[in-house]
């Protein structure tokens, strides 16, 4: 593996000088090339905040954020939209997709934008759809199929593009157990089978431990850190839950 993201001393602050919130506080750490990381904290922890700076969604106030050599904390807007564009991929806990038009519709949509041509694009979308198991719905609405099915789909949309990283809010929470669990081993299948680079926020016990690595965030500081290595799913979640027992945060042990 190599280093892909590095983190350098960043910090978000919101507010005036009257009343300044601290969302993240002098936060550094690095993700290797086809690593599985989760960003785990209570409510309140900065956590969406880091994530929403990796995202360039949100600006640092200091520090900087460097993709392999590119400082995103230096790029103009123009420069920005390039970036998320060529690097970026992302799954909400909103599946954020078109009613009007079919799963497959909805994945294509994101390679149409780009001008590809479109027997490369209907390759592209049948590929990751096997992939990812959804295949065979293909040709259905969002509102005829589960919430797990559409998140899969909401999943190949930010896959098609192979990005080379892809960015997880919370997506497992508006899911059932058993469709959560489904798109936790499509993250790890994505991960192990074409090289994903992911990074999932999370409150979750249960699905943090799918990740390789994981870092706990409390009042916008890393305070703690877990390396799966060769242990069991089911060993890691009781490490991982023994880390949350320490902090007294709101965050669930269930999937």
């Amino acid at each position: 593996m190599n280093e892909y993201i590095r983190v350098c001393d960043v910090e978000k602050y919101y507010g005036n000088a009257s009343h300044v919130t601290k969302a993240v506080d002098r936060v550094s750490f690095s993700v290797d090339r086809g690593e599985f990381v989760g960003v785990m904290g209570a409510s309140g922890s900065g956590k969406t905040t880091l994530l929403n700076l990796l995202a360039t969604i949100d600006q640092v106030t200091s520090g900087h954020i460097f993709y392999e050599n590119t400082d995103i904390t230096m790029l103009k807007e123009d420069g920005l939209s390039e970036f998320r564009k060529g690097n970026l991929g992302f799954v909400f806990q909103e599946y954020n997709l078109l009613d009007i038009l079919t799963l497959e519709e909805n994945i294509v949509l994101a390679l149409t934008v780009q001008g590809e041509k479109k027997k490369e694009i209907r390759k592209k979308c049948r590929e990751i759809m096997e992939l990812l198991e959804i295949d065979g719905i293909r040709d259905q609405y969002p509102y005829q199929v589960s919430g797990g099915q559409k998140q899969r789909c909401a999943c190949a949309r930010a896959m098609v593009n192979r990005p080379k990283l892809l960015l997880a809010d919370e997506p497992t929470g508006a899911l059932d157990s058993h469709s959560a669990q489904t798109l936790l081993e499509t993250f790890g299948k994505l991960n192990r089978e074409i090289g994903a680079t992911i990074l999932m926020v999370t409150h979750d016990a249960f699905s943090a431990s799918y990740c390789s690595r994981i870092l706990f965030l409390k009042d916008g500081r890393i305070f703690h850190e877990l390396v799966r290595g060769d242990k069991s799913r089911k060993a890691f979640l009781q490490e991982v839950l023994d880390v949350l027992s320490l902090t007294g945060g709101e965050m669930s042990d269930a999937g």
